[in-house]
């Protein structure tokens, strides 16, 4: 009796030490609504697409993940996280992008940390520009489909890399840096023949951000290039800040992206294939002569048991896109958005929002407009 009372307290402690040293999480988010999407146009099938029904991931994708460290001792960490997106509406995986069937489609990395230099992930994630601009000037926060700031600044339209090594630097008085490098951003990396070009697209992303009392700040840049396409390398530079007012939180953005496009938009939000519709839908796009200015003003207001965001944003193309539209336009993509989020507790909340986008990827006549409520939960 003894010996099995022993037994089980040293069982007991060694579980303790392990807890103490090893932890893992499981989390996800469920996000599902109701929307009305409509796309019109000489571009837009039939000239006229419309969708009434459900919706999904519009606040927030829908995902399950794991993530946990390790205790290393001297203050360092082995840190890992496993993120895989879904459909809500019906199961389906998400993510999983043209010839993949990824599991983990949102996020895949292992990586060590520690509290005085910082933290090193390698696989894939989120590029420089998506985790620290949304953050700072975008009310939506990377979400609600157009009416996010990725419908203008595409590098930080949630770009995710493969086969990317990142360091993040702690935060030094509100300061952090970033410095991000892909060896094939899309897909497994292909081999390098001799006197060949390989298909690989190489990019770089970096960022600094500033967060300190009312005032926060980003500056971003992402690069890309592969030497199988012809032209010359996609660049983007943004750069954003706010001021909390506590009664309204005020940002303002500014980006110029060149040669080509990261992440565009597709119209509307939380549809299946609505990227389907407009001159380009697609990720890491080279269009050697584009130049777009972006633009961004946007408001924060708490009210209530919520808060209200708004925002209007503009990529303007001047007279480069002549050669990149169906209808050789070049007139200025605009959006307006307004919603409204409301908290039932810490981890459930109910929204509703409305976008309306004019001249969609610079086609004169092509309009998006996308509204709809939803209930996102998270555990």
């Amino acid at each position: 009796m003894k010996k099995t009372l022993l037994a089980a307290a040293l069982v007991a402690g060694f579980a303790g030490a392990a807890q103490a040293e090893t932890s893992v999480t499981l989390y996800g988010i469920i996000d599902t609504g109701i929307g009305y999407n409509q796309v019109k146009g000489d571009q837009a099938p039939g000239g006229k697409a419309t969708r009434f029904g459900m919706i999904n991931g519009v606040q927030s994708g829908s995902r399950w993940g794991m993530k946990g460290s390790e205790d290393l001792g001297s203050g360092l960490r082995a840190v890992f996280q496993l993120e895989g997106g879904f459909d809500s509406s019906t199961g389906a995986m998400a993510q999983g992008g043209s010839g993949f069937n990824r599991i983990f489609g949102r996020q895949a990395t292992v990586g060590l940390a520690g509290d005085s230099w910082g933290q090193l992930d390698l696989g894939r994630q989120t590029n420089i520009a998506s985790k620290y601009l949304g953050g700072v000037i975008d009310p939506f926060n990377n979400g609600f489909g157009q009416a996010n700031l990725g419908m203008s600044f595409t590098s930080a339209n949630t770009l995710r890399l493969d086969n990317m090594v990142l360091y993040q630097t702690p935060n030094f008085s509100g300061f952090q840096f970033g410095l991000g490098y892909a060896f094939n951003a899309n897909g497994s990396q292909t081999w390098k023949i001799s006197g060949q070009d390989d298909n690989n697209t190489r990019q770089v992303t970096t960022g600094l951000r500033y967060a300190n009392g009312p005032i926060s700040a980003a500056l971003t840049y992402d690069r890309f290039d592969n030497n199988a396409q012809s032209g010359s390398a996609v660049s983007e530079w943004n750069i954003g800040a706010a001021y909390n007012f506590e009664i309204v939180k005020l940002g303002l953005g500014f980006g110029q992206t060149r040669n080509g496009l990261f992440a565009t938009q597709g119209p509307g939000a939380g549809v299946p294939g609505s990227g389907s519709y407009g001159a380009t839908s697609a990720s890491l796009v080279k269009l050697d002569g584009l130049k777009v200015n972006s633009y961004l003003v946007s408001l924060t207001a708490p009210v209530g048991n919520g808060a209200i965001l708004a925002s209007w944003q503009m990529a303007d193309p001047g007279s480069t896109a002549n050669d990149y539209t169906l209808s050789g336009a070049s007139a200025k993509q605009q959006s307006y958005s307004l919603g409204y989020t409301y908290n039932l507790s810490k981890r459930t909340n109910l929204y509703a929002y409305g976008s309306y986008a004019n001249h969609v990827y610079f086609e004169d006549d092509l309009k998006s407009t996308a509204v709809g409520v939803g209930i996102r939960h998270m555990f």
